[in-house]
């Protein structure tokens, strides 16, 4: 079978899922956008608001420490403790922070990118605006591909994550719609439809539920808030770094 039919090439905006996909569509893209909104990119958004360097990294684990300590930052603790990859953690984070972030999702689908050496950028509801407008400004005609990272079930396998979806439609539906694959478009639908009340679709959804569940509903509010930041994080030197949605 010829599986260049799943590339999505007649379309300059694509959609896309998971680690697969961002090996799929990367090293056809100039720019790939990341997208874990609970809570990796969220988090991403919270720290570099505050001028933080968040340096993505698979596993929590002893290498993660020393990748923490070779680029002299903090590792990401715990959820429910501080600083975490939870964004709630994140909002005393002080200035010129660096912090280390594990995600199995967003972290993850950060570093497959970089084998392509692709312009990587961190969108979620919050920075959405931000995010197209640097898209607008810097690649208004490149190809640009917008990974929903989805969650993993217990067998390691992907779960779609609608929260992911909403977000990348949030940011596509500020692009040029001429240039969007069938894919991109039912992302937009899909933000149209929820923006009516995006706080309830995402306290509501399976990921969401979740984290409540868990004690975090501060991290799903949070997550929800629509175009409340106007930093596009771009990935640069190791690590996501601020940039203005328009600079």
């Amino acid at each position: 079978m010829n599986e260049d039919v799943f590339l999505q090439t007649p379309f300059r905006v694509r959609f896309e899922w998971g680690t697969e996909g961002v090996r799929r569509l990367a090293p056809l893209s100039r720019v790939i956008v990341i997208i874990d909104v609970l809570s990796f990119t969220t988090c991403v958004e919270v720290a570099v608001s505050r001028d933080a360097a968040v340096f993505p990294c698979r596993h929590k684990d002893d290498s993660a420490i020393t990748f923490a300590e070779s680029v002299g930052a903090v590792l990401a603790k715990k959820r429910g403790e501080t600083p975490s990859l939870s964004p709630a953690s994140l909002l005393s984070l002080p200035p010129q922070s660096r912090i280390v972030l594990p995600s199995l999702n967003g972290s993850t689908c950060t570093i497959v990118a970089q084998e392509s050496n692709v312009t990587t950028i961190a969108g979620s509801l919050r920075n959405a605006a931000a995010v197209a407008a640097y898209i607008n400004q810097h690649y208004p005609n490149e190809v640009v591909s917008f990974i929903a990272c989805g969650e993993q079930w217990s067998n390691g396998s992907l779960r779609p994550a609608i929260e992911d979806l909403l977000a990348a439609g949030a940011i596509i539906s500020r692009l040029d719609q001429v240039s969007l694959s069938p894919e991109a478009k039912v992302a937009v639908s899909a933000f149209n439809q929820a923006e009516v009340d995006i706080a309830m679709t995402l306290q509501q959804c399976s990921s969401g539920r979740e984290l409540i569940e868990k004690g975090f509903a501060q991290d799903v509010d949070l997550a929800s808030e629509l175009n409340v930041s106007e930093a596009a994080p771009v990935f640069q030197g190791g690590a996501y770094m601020k940039k203005g949605g328009s600079t």
